[in-house]
Order: structure tokens, then sequence, then C-alpha cells
């Protein structure tokens, strides 16, 4: 049975994602957001902290920031090789468990700086609710994924 056919059956152990479905192209869209984010942090430290909403002028603080980039990086790795070759079980539960990250950032940046950075404040709130949806989104194997889409 073609991958494209078992939109309507139960998750399975091998059931990743086809190309031909939008939650493909939805979670390598994320995945490069994520590494993009990354290399910013991890070659360009001190605007990687103004977009993360911390200070990073010191060398201590730059450290730190690529290794938020390592750690963004990795996730983007992550969801490229879950979404590709891997159930959509597991890719679901891996952007659910990550939701932690920009949740945890957000607690971080909100506790440090409060409203005067509230751009990133934004972004970490979006993150996990790209996280979120995508998470929801790909379990459901009854979702409505315009491509796949046949009219009954």
């Amino acid at each position: 049975m073609a991958r494209d056919q078992h939109a309507d059956q139960p998750l399975g152990p091998a059931d990743p994602l086809s190309w031909r479905d939008l939650r493909s192209w939805a979670v390598l869209s994320l995945a490069a957001a994520f590494l993009g984010i990354g290399l910013l942090l991890i070659f360009a430290p001190r605007w990687g902290a103004a977009l993360f909403g911390i200070p990073g002028e010191t060398e201590p603080a730059q450290s730190y920031v690529r290794a938020l980039g390592f750690r963004d990086l990795a996730l983007a790795l992550y969801l490229v090789g879950l979404g590709l070759f891997v159930s959509r079980a597991a890719l679901s539960f891996v952007l659910g468990a990550s939701v932690l990250i920009p949740d945890c950032d957000l607690a971080l940046v909100a506790s440090t700086q409060g409203t005067a950075a509230a751009g990133s404040l934004v972004l970490h709130a979006a993150g996990g609710a790209c996280l979120a949806a995508l998470a929801l989104w790909c379990r459901n194997p009854n979702s409505l994924n315009r491509r796949d889409h046949k009219p009954t």
C-alpha cells in the first residue's frame, strides 16, 4: 500500500509523512527556521542574543548563546530525520515535547528582561504555538491535507 493511502489508518511504527503531504513541508519549513536561528546563534552570537532577548556583549554570554544555537541546530536535524524517515507518532511526540524549549526560553527571557524584550517574548511564544499546532496536525491521520484530500 502506498504511503499516501495511510491517511485513514491508525498510526503504525513505520508511517512517515509523504512528500506530497503538506505536513511534510510544514515540518521541513520549521526545521529550516530552527536551522537558520541555530546558525545565527552560533556564528553571530551578539545578533542571536538580541533576537533571543538577552544581553550578549560578554564572551561568557556569547558562549551560552552558541550553546543555544547548537540546541536549535540539533532540533532542526531531529525534525528532518523524524519527518522523513520515522512514524508520524514519533514526529508528533518530539514536536509536542519540543514545545518545552520555547516555553522555557520565554520564561527565562521574561524573568530576566521583562517586557523590555517584548519582541523576543512574542517570538518564543509563536515558536511554541507553531510546535504545538504542528504536533497536533501531524498526529491526526484524518486532518485536512489539501494536496491529498479527495472529495467524497
